[in-house]
């Protein structure tokens, strides 16, 4: 029996009545009390945490998209189901109190949603660029890179400025060479080490030069560098340099120095052969004349369409400007001259390096074997437990035995002590077809000058003029280059 009034619109149940959009509606009401509580702990937070950023600005508003999505989509099956045409029409009678308050409703809901995109979108943008995101998300893989960063010279620099920069395509190219990044991630797929040079880096005045500009870099630095023998009192050995630095085309100073190979009117080109670009046998030098000089190796005679001419800027020498993993030998140096370790201990800095580069599986296993091998070589000796704790440090600091990472892996091209650096091109093979021009490799007091070495008094005794260098092993005989026996490690 039909009990309806005559002229009464019969009463319809809503189309969200149904399990499809009852789920949907819960993912979306889940997903935005997860927002706001992941928001508030973020806010409240005394350090910024990766995680509770991509939580909130990237994973939870993807639930709540896709929860709406499966509410409408539940609605649209039902109207459906009933009968109705197969594209949904919506009919507001604004007499209508209740149509009135639906479409109030959904005003407002909808101004909220977009107002709550709108901020997980700039928020989504910034963490995707901070440094926690870089480097802490992956634990193993990114744990060397956000080490190295944090102690070194850069460390306040966002990893974005250097390896984005500004503007829209190469945010977009990072971020899309992101996706593999996560995908080699996600199945194990990544290198280890992770390789360099990075290809896709964009070129350094882009960069660099956003801070450094070496139009600007006039005069000389002096710096000292001190080192330790490996015998039993641990003899010291200092250099003092004057590095000269040379500038671009300031009126202040003439233009040279080291610098001298990225000055405005210079075009150094180059070919490496080596996917590390340790191995120069071709360079291409064009002076501000337009006067071009071509210099290749004596075994060079390869047809150069063949490979890729690059053209030199800061980062073919300062390759390692943020990310350095400073070599054992170095490092302990440093530590005894900052008397962290005593260098009255006798063998200190042969042991010291010996127990930096054993082969360790783990940073943990690293720590005990340090520590039990020091304290066997120096029983009962108080003096040794700082000198443990800081090499341990230094071993925390500079190797990543799970992702076989460390100083031996990659080369710094700064100097030319322990890999070719300068060499590369300074060797003195180098030369033009006519064998009339060379790339010079004795020429050292271009890029510095020796202003006292040894130790003690000798270092007070300067000569302005400059010196030659004296090994502290005495004469070696020829022309030997550091690299030959130098390698950073014992």
């Amino acid at each position: 029996m039909n009990t309806e009034k005559k002229g009464e619109t019969p009463h319809r149940s809503s189309l969200l009545r149904n399990w499809t959009s009852l789920i949907g509606l819960v993912v979306s009401i889940c997903a935005l009390f997860s927002f706001f509580l992941l928001f508030i702990l973020d806010a409240i937070s005394k350090s910024a945490n990766p995680y509770v950023g991509i939580l909130t600005f990237c994973v939870v508003p993807a639930f709540l998209i896709s929860g709406i999505a499966l509410t409408i989509f539940g609605a649209w099956r039902e109207r459906r189901k009933r009968g109705k045409v197969s594209v949904p029409q919506i009919q507001i009678d604004l007499a209508n109190p209740r149509d009135r308050r639906t479409l109030v409703a959904f005003i407002a809901g909808s101004f909220v949603f977009i107002m709550l995109s709108a901020v997980g979108s700039y928020n989504a943008y910034h963490i995707t660029e901070s440094v926690q995101f870089c480097g802490e998300t992956c634990h193993t893989v990114m744990k060397p890179e956000l080490t190295t960063h944090d102690h070194g010279p850069h460390a306040r620099v966002a990893c974005v400025e250097c390896h984005v920069g500004a503007g829209a395509s190469w945010y977009v190219k990072s971020k899309i060479a992101g996706m593999y990044q996560l995908y080699a991630v996600a199945f194990n797929k990544y290198p280890r080490p992770i390789p360099t040079p990075i290809k896709n880096l964009r070129p350094a005045r882009e960069t660099c030069e956003q801070c450094h500009w070496p139009k600007e870099f006039v005069g000389n630095l002096d710096r000292t560098f001190n080192y330790f023998q490996g015998d039993v009192s641990n003899s010291p050995y200092s250099i003092r340099l004057l590095l000269k630095v040379g500038s671009g085309n300031s009126g202040d100073a003439p233009a040279g120095g080291i610098h001298w190979h990225i000055l405005s009117g210079n075009t150094v080109e180059y070919i490496a052969t080596d996917a590390a670009r340790q191995k120069i046998p071709w360079v291409r030098l064009t002076d501000a004349r337009g006067v071009v000089t071509i210099f290749h190796a004596p075994k060079f005679t390869n047809d150069i369409s063949q490979y890729e001419i690059r053209k030199m800027d800061c980062m073919d020498c300062h390759n390692r400007p943020s990310h350095r993993y400073v070599p054992p030998d170095f490092a302990v140096n440093q530590a005894l001259a900052q008397k962290q370790i005593d260098p009255a201990l006798p063998w200190i800095k042969t042991n010291a390096v010996y127990v930096l580069t054993r082969h360790y599986q783990t940073d943990d296993e690293a720590r005990k074997e340090i520590a039990a091998a020091l304290s066997e070589k120096y029983p009962n000796d108080a003096r040794i437990k700082p000198a443990i704790a800081t090499l341990q440090q230094i071993y925390s600091d500079n190797f990543f035995p799970e992702m076989n990472a460390d100083w031996s892996k990659y080369p710094d091209n700064v100097g030319h002590m322990i890999w070719p650096g300068c060499f590369r091109c300074h060797d003195g093979l180098h030369k033009t077809e006519d064998k009339k021009l060379t790339i010079k490799a004795d020429d050292c007091n271009s890029c510095h000058t020796i202003l006292a070495q040894g130790s003690g008094n000798e270092l007070l005794q300067l000569t302005p003029g400059g010196r030659q260098f004296e090994h502290p092993a005495g004469d070696l005989g020829g022309d030997n280059n550091c690299i030959e026996c130098h390698n950073g490690g014992p």
